[in-house]
């Protein structure tokens, strides 16, 4: 097996039309204000960011623009609970590349209860021998990811370690190769630094400054991680302020 030479998802173009407005959300959003194309990795693409930077939004419409679901699934899921997805993805034009993609999903952890119950009442069955509701968030989410996805697609996640424990992130990796291997690209929302570890992969790192493409020793969440390993005594020290919380 190998992995693509050219992303089935080459480019999203944002073009400002009727509708765009530079004061409103999500237009406003320093991630989005000054982006006017993002361009995919053929295997493996991820967005990172602090709370509240846009990352989640950005995936989101990018989900919606290449024709999934809002709340998730695969293309020909269609369902909701809520009509709260931003009008971004009005605004975003994919350039596809001319090889056609045979498979496809969009995963977020926020929305999985009511994808796996969607799946459930549907009598999907490409998510292994149990039920989704009987097993945990964790394994649930895995079972889907690892039996559903079956590469030739694109597949977009947006925080899928919000499930998943380090060793298990350890197992996403892995999975998450395979499905390189496999014909397929990933484009991907997280805040872990074990899953933005897989290597070659392009990084934007969304902030007040807008996205850049960096690397991965020069993302925050590396950094963070690394230095609270490295130092935590003393970064617990100054977090904590031990003193107040141990009154002699």
């Amino acid at each position: 097996m190998t992995a693509l030479d050219r992303p089935y998802w080459i480019e999203a173009r944002i073009e400002r039309h009727d509708g765009w407005d530079d004061e409103a959300y999500p237009f406003n959003l320093p991630a989005v204000r000054g982006l006017h194309s993002l361009a995919f990795h053929p295997s493996v693409t991820f967005l990172v960011g602090e709370n509240g930077s846009g990352k989640s939004t950005l995936i989101e419409a990018l989900a919606v623009a290449w024709g999934f679901n809002p709340e998730g699934g695969g293309r020909e899921h269609r369902f909701g609970t809520r009509d709260s997805h931003s009008p971004l993805h009005r605004f975003i034009r994919p350039i596809r590349s001319p090889q056609r993609v045979q498979d496809g999903f969009f995963l977020r952890a926020e929305s999985f209860f009511t994808v796996a119950t969607y799946l459930e009442g549907a009598r999907a069955s490409r998510f292994g021998a149990k039920g989704l509701h009987e097993q945990s968030h964790g394994e649930s989410f895995f079972a889907l990811f690892d039996n559903r996805f079956i590469g030739d697609g694109l597949y977009i996640l947006d925080e899928p370690e919000a499930a998943l424990s380090p060793s298990r992130q350890l197992s996403f990796l892995a999975k998450l190769h395979e499905l390189v291997l496999a014909r397929s690209q990933l484009i991907i929302a997280t805040h872990s630094p074990i899953i933005l570890g897989y290597p070659d992969a392009w990084i934007y790192q969304v902030s007040e400054h807008g996205i850049d493409r960096v690397d991965y020793e020069d993302t925050d969440h590396f950094q963070v991680t690394r230095n609270f390993l490295n130092r935590r005594e003393a970064m617990l020290e100054i977090l904590l302020d031990r003193d107040d919380l141990n009154p002699r």
